[in-house]
């Protein structure tokens, strides 16, 4: 829940003028649904997409303040972040909840970016993946015949969001891979090509370290998006390590 519409305006059109002829990466922008609709136009020319932060399983109906699958699409929006961990622990959205999200999704032409993660108690308790497999055949289940380029996974281990701490490298790589494996099992081949980024703390100074580490597609970026110095930095890197 950051910028105003016209800060968020502000805030794109100042990287557009930065990387918009270079940037060889793909570069979504998830804001505020307050500002969904000029971003969505400002951008028309460019590279970039645009996704929105949630959305509700239903199509119309008497569900107050919730936005509806066919109301993005409507508008332009390519992407929607579904099952965030700050969904899950402050709103308190379940594996179902978000299934059914995938589901409303998926008659559409919109991707959607599932978000999984473990706590720091499951960390600690040895069930990081039991947690990622669960989290992947509950809320991908009912999804037959899914392209690589369908869907997109999000890691975000919940330790890890917003503290500064981030995951060593060999935990990131496990977890990708378990990822990974688990998909492939879903899916088989196609599963085994869909694109998996990390969430936790990224930033400028971790970047270069994360974007090398095996099966890592990408990233899903905080607070180090706000700012334009150092998102744009993130978004070299990648398009030079990955």
């Amino acid at each position: 829940m950051h910028k105003t519409n016209a800060e968020g305006l502000s805030f794109i059109s100042e990287i557009e003028n930065r990387i918009l002829d270079k940037v060889n990466a793909e570069v979504i922008f998830c804001p505020p649904f307050t500002s969904l609709f000029s971003i969505v136009n400002s951008i028309a020319s460019s590279s970039f997409s645009v996704g929105a932060q949630n959305v509700h399983n239903e199509s119309q109906g008497a569900f107050t303040g919730e936005i509806s699958v066919n109301m993005l699409e409507s508008i332009g929006v390519k992407y929607v972040i579904l099952g965030h961990s700050e969904r899950r622990s402050l709103f308190s959205e379940s594996d179902l909840m978000v299934n059914n999200k995938i589901h409303s999704v998926k008659k559409s032409k919109i991707t959607p970016l599932l978000c999984i993660g473990e706590t720091l108690e499951a960390r600690f308790a040895n069930e990081t993946r039991n947690v990622l497999k669960k989290q992947i055949e509950s809320s991908l289940k009912g999804l037959v015949d899914v392209k690589p380029e369908s869907i997109v996974i999000a890691y975000e281990p919940i330790w890890a969001i917003g503290t500064g701490e981030n995951a060593t490298v060999e935990q990131i790589e496990e977890a990708h891979f378990d990822i990974k494996s688990n998909l492939r099992n879903l899916f088989g081949d196609n599963g085994s090509k869909i694109r998996i980024i990390y969430g936790g703390s990224v930033n400028e100074a971790n970047a270069e370290s994360l974007i090398k580490i095996k099966n890592v597609d990408g990233f899903l970026i905080g607070g180090a998006s706000l700012k334009v110095d150092s998102f744009c930095k993130i978004i070299e890197i990648v398009e030079k390590f990955y």
